[in-house]
């Protein structure tokens, strides 16, 4: 069954089999692939299944264009390997059911005592200067955005080793602990503090 595998910096955050005629994706909630990103259009592509196992992606006019393999498409069929490049989410397709090797580079799953998967701390923003000042937003999702769009956006990532932070969008870089950030992802440690365009906000983990 053809599949699709999508990932941001390297990071699995979803996996979805194409069981439908059409599979649509984009930032609105009615889609069947959601990306809650402001580089995605409310619509963005559309995946067709013709028969048991070809595949035709399809732009819907979208604004920042759709990708396969590096070059603007507006429909073609896709064939197995491919990768498909919508901002900064990566998408590879799958002719049939195996999940590929190329996503193994992200760190082993930690397991305690017992052999049950090691739950990570919660993680948690808190606000230090400005009008939200004291105000807690939590990192709940694989991807995470902060920031003010055109400004300056990072994306923090949710791994099974930990949390990480990017640069996503924006003309002024981001800056951890004093030191600006570029699109290679950062670890965040406890009490690191992050700046985006004159906001600063503290990184806490919380059991």
């Amino acid at each position: 069954m053809p599949q699709l595998i999508a990932s941001v910096e390297g990071v699995e955050i979803k996996h979805v089999y194409l069981q439908k005629d059409r599979t649509t994706l984009g930032r609105k909630p009615d889609n069947d692939i959601v990306f809650d990103n402001l580089v995605v259009s409310g619509h963005h592509c559309v995946f067709e299944l013709k028969g048991l196992a070809d595949v035709y992606i399809e732009d819907l006019h979208s604004t920042n264009g759709t990708y396969v393999n590096g070059k603007m498409v507006l429909r073609q069929r896709l064939h197995d390997g491919e990768v498909i490049s919508i901002g900064n989410f990566r998408i590879q397709y799958l002719s049939a059911s195996e999940r590929p090797s190329t996503f193994s580079e992200t760190a082993a799953m930690k397991f305690d005592a017992a052999g049950h998967p090691a739950r990570l701390p919660h993680a948690v923003f808190q606000v230090l200067n400005g009008s939200s000042e004291g105000l807690e937003m939590p990192v709940v999702k694989a991807v995470t955005t902060f920031g003010k769009p055109g400004v300056s956006v990072v994306a923090v990532s949710h791994r099974r080793d930990g949390y990480y932070v990017a640069r996503l969008d924006g003309d002024t870089k981001p800056v951890l602990n004093g030191t600006p950030i570029g699109e290679v992802a950062v670890m965040l440690t406890n009490n690191d503090v992050l700046e985006l365009a004159g906001t600063r906000m503290l990184f806490l983990l919380k059991e």
